[in-house]
């Protein structure tokens, strides 16, 4: 697998390490998917990958192979500062790919993050200086725009937004980009989208090609060409604890975020001149 996906993705950028926050306050939407699938794309090109699990779910940290029993220590003891974040790192079974996972009990840090003076940087103070041996670092942010989010936006380079094709994707993303804005202007000016892609993509439906069409005319060139397709075989690989790319490399919706890749690097790599 690791060959086939290299051998479509040969773009090579400089800029380490680039912190990409994955978020839509819209459940179901493809968030977690794309964190994971998006992640072992970029390890399969040979690119030193970690995620960050942040939402209390655990979906991306499942969605990897990481037992339950495995995740003693993960995103909450970090975040309330119980841990070093080197400390929480976990391999996976994908060469270049590891993950800080999630639990339940990170739920309960927005609740204790209140009494934090960083409380808005909290995850920023606790990555500082020890994510150089990555090249990437996507966060999987939880499904709302609270403290979890927020802390997301603040430590991050960029934000890439999975947008579902649905009739009411435009005002949900609008809500988030002005979001977006706020958090740049106030606390993170270097903080940028960069891409919003579409997700769930039924081809046999006319209301995709007609929310394809409007996120495109509202937003322009920052929505990806590549789309990513409603596909079973992405449905099911969460249940065999894979990324789709391992559990079926072949299908449509691997090939979806094999090229999906291919845009986040090329666009990175204009970013970075």
């Amino acid at each position: 697998m690791d060959n086939e996906v290299n051998s479509q993705i040969n773009i090579s950028t400089e800029q380490k390490p680039r912190i990409i926050a994955v978020a839509n306050q819209k459940g179901g939407v493809g968030k977690t998917t794309t964190t994971i699938n998006l992640a072992t794309a970029l390890a399969a090109a040979r690119k030193r990958v970690l995620v960050i699990d942040l939402d209390p779910q655990g979906n991306a940290s499942t969605g990897l192979g990481i037992e339950r029993v495995d995740r003693l220590v993960n995103a909450y003891q970090v975040i309330i500062g119980e841990v070093t974040i080197d400390e929480a790192i976990l391999d996976t079974v994908i060469p270049g790919l590891s993950i800080v996972s999630s639990e339940v009990d990170l739920s309960g840090a927005e609740i204790e993050l209140i009494e934090f003076e960083d409380r808005l940087f909290r995850l920023k103070t606790c990555i500082v200086g020890h994510l150089e041996a990555f090249d990437y670092v996507l966060i999987d942010c939880p499904p709302a725009l609270g403290l979890l989010t927020v802390n997301a936006l603040n430590a991050a380079d960029a934000v890439l937004v999975p947008l579902q094709c649905e009739f009411f994707a435009l005002e949900g993303v609008s809500h988030l980009v002005r979001t977006i804005d706020r958090i740049k202007k106030a606390y993170n000016p270097e903080l940028e989208i960069q891409g919003i892609v579409l997700t769930m993509f039924d081809s046999r439906n006319n209301l995709s090609y007609a929310v394809a069409t409007d996120v495109r005319e509202f937003f322009g060139d920052i929505v990806y060409d590549t789309v990513i397709p409603r596909n079973v075989r992405v449905s099911e690989a969460p249940s065999h604890g894979k990324p789709v790319l391992l559990y079926d490399t072949a299908c449509a919706g691997s090939q979806a975020y094999i090229h999906l890749a291919s845009e986040v690097l090329k666009r990175e790599k204009m970013l970075a001149v």
